[in-house]
């Protein structure tokens, strides 16, 4: 059985807590310097850098900007570490280590609950033993466990920052807008959830509709002027541009 000590308690860090858990994984240890020492159903939760036990696999779910130095300060070498992060490289690791990256491609907001089986994971490593267990890992939580490339990865993360934070603060103005006019943002959700499921069938270029595709002028003029808000007003024209454009 693969043993497994995680390092960060954050969103990240608490899913892939449950999600181990859920599934079984050897979970030995969570490190976290703001975690109260306990034990809960055979994981030890330790604040100290010094008690980390050796364990195959070390995955660190920490900021980005912190993973070069906290990975220097491992008390111990040679062992596999690996990051969660969409944009860090491989290198980013200290070269003390063995580097490598377990990365799920999914958003983490605590509180909710995640289908697993579904969610890619992304993993890189530079030996093939190292490969092989994070392809083993990986697959005792997904179906879909995928060797992907520093240089990959990081084009696939900024992908997703269009496809979710991008469309989700698109979300936000149109909130922001209703919720101005006295309107309940709620009667946008059904549109929202079908505009993702129509992707099941079809691209999203075969899926564009609206004013902005059919070169509406009439349409996106009347729209423009009940915009106040001049950023917004900006940015409904920006992406108008950008759909005439394509189409």
């Amino acid at each position: 059985m693969i043993s497994v000590v995680l390092i960060g308690f954050g969103n990240v860090g608490q899913h892939l807590y449950k999600a181990f858990k859920k599934k079984k994984v050897n979970l030995l240890q969570v490190y976290s310097p703001s975690v109260k020492v306990s034990e809960k159903k055979g994981t030890h939760f330790i604040n100290n850098v010094a008690e980390i036990k050796n364990a195959d696999v070390y995955i660190i779910a920490i900021k980005d900007d912190a993973i070069p130095s906290f990975t220097a300060s491992l008390p111990f070498e040679n062992r596999l570490v690996v990051h969660t992060s969409g944009t860090s490289p491989l290198k980013s690791i200290s070269p003390h280590l063995r580097p490598g990256v377990f990365y799920p491609l999914q958003t983490f907001s605590k509180g909710a609950k995640l289908k697993w089986k579904t969610i890619p994971i992304c993993i890189e490593a530079e030996h093939e033993k190292d490969l092989k267990l994070l392809k083993k890992l990986g697959g005792m939580l997904s179906e879909n466990v995928v060797e992907i490339s520093s240089e990959e990865r990081q084009k696939l993360h900024l992908a997703a920052v269009w496809v979710n934070n991008f469309s989700n603060h698109l979300f936000h103005l149109a909130e922001d807008f209703l919720k101005a006019e006295n309107i309940d943002f709620n009667l946008l959700k059904p549109l929202m959830l079908e505009t993702v499921k129509k992707l099941d069938a079809v691209s999203p270029a075969e899926a564009q509709t609206g004013p902005a595709k059919r070169h509406d002028e009439k349409t996106v003029a009347s729209q423009v002027a009940l915009i106040k808000d001049p950023k917004q007003k900006e940015i409904y024209t920006l992406l108008t541009q950008s759909i005439q454009t394509k189409f």
